[in-house]
Formats: C-alpha cells, structure tokens, sequence
C-alpha cells in the first residue's frame, strides 16, 4: 500500500518505521511548527529510532490524497480539528483512515471512530489500531499482539493482511463501540495504577484489575457492545503495558501528579476520566474507578482519601 502517518510523535514515528519495514510506501506527515518534525528533517532520528532514507518526510498535508490508507496518530482532543477542517478536503472514496490513539472526545464523549465518521467525506472507510505495545520494546524487537477494528469486515481482512507480521500479529476486532470503550478506559486505569504507585501500595494492583475490567465490561454493555470485550486486549489484555510498564505514560502520570511532580508527556487517559464519567452517567452506569480519578484530577480530592473510599467500597461482594 501507499500510506501516510499524520503525527510525528514516538508512536506516529513507529508507526511510519513499522509500516516501511512491512513494505508499504511510506509519507510521514507532521506540522511546519512542530519540534519533533523539524528534528526528524534534520537527522531522521528521535530518542528511540531512526528513519530509513526511503521514507518520506512531508509538512504537505495534501499528500495524503495520494495514499490508499491514512494512519493518524494525534491527540484524541484535536482529532474531530484534524480530520473537518484539514483532512477532509483531500480525501476521496476507497481510502482507509486508520485511528491509532486511544480516547473519547471531552463534552461528547464521543468514541473517536464516531468523531471521524462526523468529520470524514460518507464514501471514506474507517477503522482503528488498538491493543498492547510500547515503542521502546517493539524497537528492540520485542513482539506483542494487537487489534485492527473496523465496521467493515473487508477493511479489517486488508489491514490484518497487509500489517501482520512477526513482531505484531493483529486479530480481527469483532467489536467496534467495546474496543473503542475498553481502550480509552485503560489509560484511566493506568493512571489509578500510578496513584498506587506513588503511594508505594502497588498490592492493590490486582483489586485495581478485576474491579476496573468488571466496570468496564457494564460501560461497554450499556453502550451496546458485548460486555466480553473488557477482557479482551483493547482492555484486560492491555494492563501490563499500562498498569505496570515503566513506559507506560498514564502510569507515570499517576505516579507524579501524586507525588507532586511535574509530568510533561501526554497522559491521554487524563482527558478521557472526565469524558468516560460524562458517558457513563448518560447511560446511568457507575464507574467507580474512573470516577475516583476525576474527582482527584479535576475536583481536588486527596488521591489517598479517595483511594481509601474506593477501597472500603463494598466488603460484602467481590465486585
């Protein structure tokens, strides 16, 4: 295929790596005013890869009308920005637009894949990447398993095809609204992991676990989608890289907001505890983990009050 990556962060740089590596022709687009761009037209390289010669380096975004598959890898708050007003002009039937982030919209909480659908031409397929993987151990060769998801079951079967290899095997989503739901939960999660971290009381992990799957599970029901996606990799198959990973970026945004210190990398699941709490209450399902990290997040509640109060929750039943 023709591909182009919109974001030139770690992940959108993997992405245009992995993409090469698997054969595809490759553009890697990032904005004229973005750092991370002009780093990469000046030596191809960031701290934990470097680009072959053969891969495109645009700041034209019209590029992508060229593509038979646009990956786009943004802030989740910025993507309906993206795709309605600078995306969608250059887009055209039979492209695939491929969604890798996790997240909902704040105010809407609208999944993303529902956000480009509103943003994108009717006759542009949509679909999403999801799952484990952290560039650090991919670099290194490190393997994992991921999810491609899409409405479209002859999109899902292209992509599987054209991305599988032996460092990431993908599996067919078979459930769009639970995979969308279940990876923006977990970085929510992630972040209730740093809190247990930074309090030294990581034992809870485990509670931290089953309870967050279990409420997710009712989110995802709730929504429509099949409960059993919670435990799937878009979620439960999705901790280790997020509730324990020293690379994982919602972890260590726990970690530090409980310990005072100032994070500066995107904690996605930041954006998404007050967006998930908005969709939850609009279907009238409780969170309570989620819930409790938007209290500490956004209302100024003691991580280690509210962490007690969740914890104290229900001696009776397991969940």
């Amino acid at each position: 295929m023709k591909v182009t990556v919109i974001g030139c962060g770690r992940w959108g740089s993997f992405l245009a790596w992995y993409l090469d590596r698997m054969g595809h022709s490759v553009s890697l687009y990032g904005r004229e005013s973005s750092n991370r761009m002009r780093a990469l037209l000046q030596s191809r390289s960031n701290d934990l890869l470097t680009l072959p010669e053969r891969i495109c380096l645009t700041t034209r975004l019209e590029e992508i009308g060229r593509s038979d598959a646009i990956f786009v890898s943004v802030d989740s708050q910025h993507l309906r920005a993206l795709l309605r007003d600078e995306a969608a002009p250059y887009l055209h039937a039979g492209q695939i637009v491929v969604l890798c982030m996790k997240g909902l919209e704040i105010g809407s909480g609208k999944r993303l894949s529902t956000v480009a659908e509103e943003s994108l031409p009717e006759d542009v397929e949509i679909a999403v990447w999801l799952g484990p993987g952290h560039v650090q151990e991919f670099c290194r060769g490190v393997p994992n398993c991921m999810v491609i998801d899409s409405n479209s079951k002859s999109v899902k079967e292209r992509l599987v095809s054209e991305l599988s290899g032996g460092l990431i095997r993908f599996y067919y989503g078979q459930d769009l609204i639970g995979n969308e739901i279940g990876a923006a939960a977990k970085n929510v999660v992630g972040i209730a992991a740093g809190f247990l971290d930074g309090l030294m009381i990581p034992t809870l992990k485990g509670a931290l676990m089953s309870r967050g799957a279990r409420e997710v599970s009712r989110l995802i029901g709730a929504m429509g989608g099949n409960p059993v996606s919670a435990y799937g990799l878009c979620h439960l198959g999705d901790y280790e890289a997020t509730v324990f990973s020293p690379h994982s970026h919602n972890r260590r945004f726990g970690e530090a907001y409980v310990k005072g210190e100032t994070y500066s990398d995107l904690a996605e699941g930041y954006y998404t505890a007050k967006a998930i709490c908005q969709l939850a209450d609009s279907v009238g399902v409780e969170v309570p983990i989620c819930s409790s990290v938007e209290r500490v997040l956004y209302q100024g509640v003691s991580p280690q009050e509210e962490l007690k109060r969740l914890f104290g929750r229900s001696l009776k039943n397991e969940f």
